[in-house]
């Protein structure tokens, strides 16, 4: 995923980025079952795809951070 897409991902809802999670996670069960009947020839777009459903993980976990200010289950703490 490119700077460009990521960044066109932040932008975009909750929702969006997890419907396109459950689209690359069927994509990834597809190009598995391929590798295993023999028909895959690139077998780089399985390392792409992971990689792709890592990043907009990250984006939903980052926004959850963001929204509701705890990280590992503590709150943050306020100074001042």
């Amino acid at each position: 995923m490119k700077k460009e897409e990521i960044k066109k991902w932040r932008e975009a809802t909750g929702e969006e980025i997890g419907l396109k999670i459950k689209e690359l996670e069927e994509q990834l069960y597809k190009f598995n079952h391929q590798l295993h009947i023999g028909q895959l020839k690139n077998f780089s777009v399985i390392k792409q795809t992971k990689r792709n459903i890592a990043v907009l993980n990250t984006l939903m976990r980052e926004r959850k951070v963001y929204l509701t200010g705890v990280k590992n289950g503590v709150e943050k703490s306020k100074k001042g």
